[in-house]
């Protein structure tokens, strides 16, 4: 049983990304989430919807001792799987004025978006190494890339991220993995509900904010075995805000 593995993969992108890949492949869709268990079976409905196949796993990614057994759990009831694709994608927010921003605030941001990465990816990179196949992507952001005022945090951990990406990519290529960023701009989703859309979108050459579709088409091409020569790469998805 091959899998594809959605970190935060209930709502918003990680449920577009989660979605697409059981339309666009064969893979056994794992869908992880951490508290919304609503929203992740909803998840999964859909999935099988749309004639894919899928399973849930609740674990946070900060925690890692949570990581590391969610996995080997999943693991010893599987043991034919084989998670060939990992969507990093389970992120959050905690957005204010550096001069102002609580300790909590910091850590609660690096722990989720930072090392987040590296608990979920550091236990699956020694099969795919095994197995000598892989598609790692990383779920990055604007702020990563470009900078934002208000989220010296967020941005600290996705640039972070972003350069992770770049060192990982040149450690694991000779063993036909690839490892990609994606970083979205503004999209539709829970995380940008509260921002001012028509102002914010003047912004954006063109002129609109983006859908979880839209990124998570991009998503599964790098999934795929049509990206075969991409890997190092951070794709910026941001209607040209950024580029």
């Amino acid at each position: 049983m091959k899998c594809a593995l959605v970190t935060g993969g209930s709502r918003g992108i990680g449920k577009a990304i989660s979605l697409q890949l059981a339309v666009d492949s064969d893979y056994h869709i794992l869908v992880n989430y951490r508290k919304d268990q609503t929203a992740a079976h909803e998840t999964l409905k859909s999935v099988e919807d749309a004639g894919g196949k899928g399973s849930l796993l609740p674990f946070d990614v900060s925690n890692r001792e949570e990581v590391v057994k969610a996995l080997g759990t999943f693991q010893e009831k599987n043991p034919e799987a084989v998670v060939e694709v990992l969507v990093n994608n389970a992120g959050i927010t905690k957005d204010g004025l550096f001069m102002w921003m609580k300790p909590e605030a910091w850590d609660s941001v690096i722990n989720t978006n930072l090392n987040g990465f590296f608990n979920v990816t550091h236990h699956l990179i020694q099969n795919m190494l095994m197995n000598r196949y892989g598609r790692i992507i990383n779920i990055v952001s604007l702020a990563g890339v470009k900078g934002n005022a208000g989220q010296v945090n967020y941005a600290a951990a996705k640039g972070a991220v972003v350069a992770a990406t770049k060192s990982l990519a040149q450690e694991v290529g000779k063993r036909n993995i690839t490892v990609n960023a994606v970083a979205p701009g503004f999209i539709n989703s829970d995380m940008t509900e509260d921002l001012d859309e028509k102002e914010l979108k003047k912004m954006v050459p063109l002129n609109r904010f983006g859908q979880p579709e839209e990124v998570a088409h991009l998503v599964s091409f790098l999934a795929s075995e049509k990206a075969s020569y991409i890997t190092g790469e951070v794709i910026n998805i941001n209607g040209g805000i950024y580029s």
